[in-house]
């Protein structure tokens, strides 16, 4: 395992590939704790809260509640 490891990082376009890969997933998840400004979070779940049993709540259902 690990002399495939040495493999895939001693190809010099692979390892760029896979760092350019592992840093937007960084920039992705830092980004996902940064608040939109102008944005009511408090407003937004309740909204969410009161569209349970309406489209928008099925739609909700299926992404596992992420939505």
């Amino acid at each position: 395992m690990f002399k495939s490891l040495q493999n895939i990082f001693g190809i010099a376009e692979l390892r760029q590939r896979i760092l350019f890969t592992m840093m937007m997933l960084a920039v992705y998840r830092i980004g996902c704790h940064v608040p939109t400004p102008g944005v009511n979070g408090q407003v937004l779940a309740s909204f969410f809260e009161g569209s349970q049993g309406t489209l928008l709540g099925m739609v909700s259902a299926f992404t596992g509640g992420a939505l």
